[in-house]
């Protein structure tokens, strides 16, 4: 069985990032089994929001639902300009949210998305 992929959201700050590397070291030092994690991280909720805009979002979930395609097909299924969904899809591609194929293809490579946003008092 094939273990499930998740993409985890959080926001933070680099302190935060650098407590959670640390934590995973000592666990190492003290022969634990680290768990892979892959995330994308973000400092506030307002820079997450301008990242993962309404329609980034859309061609997250074009892609899950339809599966790989390349990006002027997916332009075209979204109803919207090539160039703007180029671009959105660059965007998320330099998160790692979404990948490219050898045959140029975009996908999301992600079974689920985990987002995790603490209020800070």
């Amino acid at each position: 069985m094939t273990e499930r992929r998740v993409l985890r959201i959080e926001i933070g700050t680099l302190e935060d990032a650098l407590g959670q590397f640390a934590e995973a070291w000592r666990g190492a030092a003290r022969g634990e089994r680290a768990r892979p994690s892959q995330g994308v991280g973000f400092e506030s909720l307002g820079e997450l929001l301008a990242t993962l805009t309404p329609r980034r979002w859309t061609v997250i979930e074009r892609l899950r639902q339809q599966g790989p395609m390349t990006v002027y097909a997916l332009a075209k299924s979204l109803g919207r300009h090539y160039k703007n969904v180029h671009g959105d899809v660059k965007a998320l591609e330099g998160l790692g949210i979404i990948e490219r194929e050898q045959s140029d293809r975009v996908l999301v490579p992600w079974d689920e998305v985990e987002a995790r946003l603490r209020i800070a008092a």
